[in-house]
C-alpha cells in the first residue's frame, strides 16, 4: 500500500493518549506502508501478480476473521454491507490487484510517484461523497498535482506521445483506493476504524479465495524464500496490521496532523526501492515525486483549514 488516506475521519476517538503518541502511531502506520512498493516488486519476480493481489488478500482476510471472531464485534447491518463491498472494491481488490500488474512492467519507484497522488485523491472523493463545498484553490492544487504526475508517466514512458498501460493501472489504482478510503472513513465512525477494514477484508474474501485458487490452477509458484516472505509482509502487514497503527493513530489525533504524515510515504518508497531494490534515483523521479508530493500536500492542507465563517 499500501495501501492509507488522509481524508479518513473518525467521529469519538477510542482510545486518549498525549497528542504525540497519535503522530508516533500515525508514522509507524505509514512506515508499515511504505515497504509496500518495493516489496511488490520484489514479489512479482516469482509470483504471478494475479496470485499477489489476490493471495495476499486472503491472507489478511484470515487474520481479519480472527480479530472480529476474538473480541466479538457486532456484525454490520443493511445497506452497511453494500458500503463495505465498496470499501472492499477499493482497497482490498482494485488497489492490489492493479499495483501488482503494474509492477510488473515498472519500476517501484516510478509507482512510487504516480501513487502519491493518493492524499489529493481521496481528499476530492471525500469532498465529493461528504457534499463538500472547498476554496477555489483546492482544486487548482489537485489539478496541478494531477498534472504533474501525468507529466513524469509521459517522461518516464518515453516521451508525451502516449501513457504506458502500467500508468494507467497504477491510476486506476488511486482512483481505486481514493473510494475506498473516503468511503471507510464515513462508515469508521459507525463501525469503528480497524473494524471497518477487517469487515472489508471478509466481504472481499469469497471472491479473493477464487482468483487464488485461479491463479493456483498450475501448481504453487516456484519462488524464492525472499519472494514468499515478501508476499507474507504483503497479506499480513501491508493489508492487515498496517491498519491497526495508522487508524489507532488517526483516533488519537489530532487527525489533521496525522493524516498528513501520509504524504512522506512516498519518499520512504522511493529511497526503500533504491536501498533494497538497486533502482537509480533520476533526477525526473525526484523532480516528479516533490511536485505531486507538494501539490497534495498543498491541496490536503487547504481542506482541512477552510475559510473561517464570521
Amino acid at each position: 500500500m499500501s495501501h492509507n488516506s488522509s481524508a479518513t475521519l473518525i467521529s469519538t476517538p477510542v482510545v486518549s493518549a498525549r497528542t504525540s503518541s497519535g503522530v508516533w502511531w500515525g508514522l509507524l502506520g505509514v512506515v508499515a506502508f511504505s515497504f509496500t512498493v518495493p516489496l511488490t516488486r520484489v514479489a512479482v519476480e516469482g509470483m504471478s501478480p494475479l496470485f499477489i493481489g489476490a493471495g495476499r488478500a486472503v491472507v489478511a482476510a484470515v487474520l481479519a476473521a480472527l480479530a472480529l471472531g476474538l473480541t466479538r464485534q457486532r456484525f454490520p447491518r443493511g445497506v452497511q454491507w453494500f458500503r463495505l463491498a465498496v470499501v472492499a472494491g477499493g482497497i482490498v481488490a482494485g488497489f492490489p490487484l492493479l499495483t501488482t500488474f503494474a509492477l510488473t512492467s515498472t519500476s517501484a519507484s516510478h509507482g512510487a510517484v504516480v501513487i502519491a497522488l493518493l492524499p489529493a485523491a481521496t481528499a476530492t472523493i471525500a469532498v465529493i461523497r461528504g457534499r463538500e463545498r472547498p476554496r477555489p484553490l483546492f482544486w487548482i492544487l489537485t489539478a496541478v498535482g494531477v498534472a504533474a504526475a501525468l507529466v513524469f508517466a509521459l517522461v518516464q514512458s518515453g516521451g508525451f506521445g502516449s501513457l504506458h498501460w502500467a500508468d494507467l493501472l497504477l491510476l486506476g489504482a488511486v482512483l481505486a483506493a481514493a473510494i475506498g478510503y473516503a468511503e471507510g472513513g464515513l462508515l469508521a465512525r459507525e463501525l469503528g476504524a480497524w473494524q471497518t477494514i477487517s469487515w472489508a477484508l471478509v466481504v472481499a474474501s469469497p471472491v479473493m479465495i477464487v482468483l487464488t485458487l485461479a491463479a493456483l490452477a498450475s501448481g504453487l509458484p516456484e519462488a524464492f524464500p525472499v519472494q514468499w516472505l515478501s508476499f507474507a509482509y504483503l497479506g499480513a502487514v501491508s493489508m492487515f496490521l498496517g491498519f491497526f497503527a495508522w487508524y489507532h493513530g488517526l483516533a488519537i489525533g489530532p487527525m489533521a496532523q496525522v493524516s498528513q504524515i501520509q504524504l512522506v510515504q512516498p519518499v520512504m518508497t522511493i529511497a526503500w526501492a533504491g536501498l533494497l531494490l538497486g533502482e537509480p534515483m533520476t533526477w525526473t523521479t525526484v523532480v516528479g515525486g516533490l511536485a505531486v508530493i507538494l501539490c497534495a500536500g498543498a491541496a490536503v492542507r487547504v481542506r482541512l483549514n477552510p475559510p473561517s465563517t464570521s
